[in-house]
């Protein structure tokens, strides 16, 4: 069985606007109350009819950073998927970072550049 996508990431310049106009285009409801303005998107409230999607965030990187767009495949082991990502021919862009408590994230890009993350949820 496959590791699924838990989670979906637009990282921009002006996290601010990017959050108007991702709420105004599909009715997200997004919560910037946070210490980074991050813009958590939740699963609930954000599925079709028949229960379908994920949650994501919408928010600013680092000065002078571009921006991003991208998913998250839930693994096991961060430092594990970042190092087959490696082998595989891609290259390890951040991490393993835990973020808060209970996440832990990296990102890599694929051998064509393609900007991806991997995640370990320990609940």
């Amino acid at each position: 069985m496959g590791q699924p996508v838990v989670h979906f990431e637009v990282i921009g310049k002006d996290a601010k606007k990017l959050q108007g106009y991702y709420s105004d285009l599909f009715g997200w409801e997004i919560d910037a109350n946070n210490p980074m303005s991050y813009g958590s998107v939740p699963r609930e409230g954000n599925t079709n009819a028949d229960g379908v999607g994920i949650g994501g965030g919408v928010g600013v990187g680092p000065e002078g950073y571009g921006g991003h767009v991208t998913f998250y495949v839930e693994v096991p082991d961060v430092e594990a998927a970042l190092a087959k990502a490696e082998r595989l021919g891609g290259s390890r862009l951040m991490g393993p970072d835990k973020v808060t408590e209970r996440i832990e994230i990296g990102m890599f890009a694929d051998p064509e550049g393609h900007v991806i993350g991997v995640l370990r949820s320990m609940s």
